[in-house]
C-alpha cells in the first residue's frame, strides 16, 4: 500500500557532532512540512550542526524557503550551526533572487559544511 499524498524522502545522517539531512525531491508546499519536521527531530537530537545537503533537490518554491529560514532561526535559537550545501542551480538560483545567499552559511560539498 502506497502512502497518500506528497512525500518527500529524508536521509539522516549522524557525521562526527553534526547531523547530514538529504532529501530527495521537490521542496513545495506539499513537502515542506516533511522537511521542517525532519529538521525539527534534529534539534531535539542535540547535534553541534545540521547540515542541509540539498544536491536531491532540483525545485523549491517559497514555503521551502520560508521552511529554511524557520530551520535557521530556531538554529540560532539553540546555538546550533545550519549549514546549506550541494545546492542545484535552480535552488541556489532562488536563494539569490531571494537574497538568502547572504543569509545562510552555504558550501559547495558536504564534506566543507561538515568541517566548516
Amino acid at each position: 500500500m502506497q502512502p497518500s499524498g506528497p512525500t518527500l524522502d529524508i536521509v539522516k545522517e549522524s557525521v562526527g557532532s553534526a547531523t547530514v539531512l538529504s532529501p530527495k525531491g521537490d521542496v513545495d508546499m506539499a513537502r515542506s512540512p516533511i522537511m521542517r519536521k525532519a529538521i525539527a527531530e534534529a534539534l531535539k537530537a542535540g547535534s553541534a550542526k545540521v547540515v542541509l545537503d540539498l544536491s536531491g533537490v532540483p525545485y523549491m518554491d517559497s514555503s521551502g524557503l520560508a521552511t529554511l529560514v524557520e530551520a535557521l532561526q530556531n538554529c540560532r535559537k539553540a546555538q546550533i550551526a545550519l549549514s546549506l550545501c550541494a545546492l542545484t542551480p535552480r535552488v541556489r538560483s532562488i536563494l539569490e533572487i531571494a537574497r538568502l545567499n547572504t543569509v545562510f552559511a552555504i558550501h559547495e560539498s558536504r564534506d566543507a559544511a561538515i568541517a566548516g
